[in-house]
């Protein structure tokens, strides 16, 4: 938080239940279906947001290799092309 900003306060709920104050959404770019990462140390807690969006795998270099790039080998469904049943027959 900058230096001069009020600290958030929020209330625990009976079930464990806090919310995070719509401010500190906005201004971190919270949204629905992102996690928060809880660390303890000692008696300090510190929150990480862990960002679940669209394209998350993106970057994922263990992608399977799916053989020839070449659009004739396969059709459209990913199989490989029968002759037996070209249009023509």
């Amino acid at each position: 938080m900058a230096t001069g900003d009020a600290p958030e306060e929020t209330k625990v709920s009976d079930r464990g239940m806090v919310t995070i104050p719509a401010s500190l959404r906005r201004r971190l770019d919270i949204e629905p279906g992102d996690k928060l990462r809880w660390n303890v140390d000692g008696e300090d807690l510190s929150v990480k947001i862990v960002r679940q969006r669209y394209g998350a795998f993106e970057d994922d270099d263990l992608q399977a290799d799916f053989g020839s790039t070449d659009s004739g080998a396969h059709d459209v469904a990913g199989y490989d092309s029968d002759p037996s049943f070209g249009e023509d027959n």
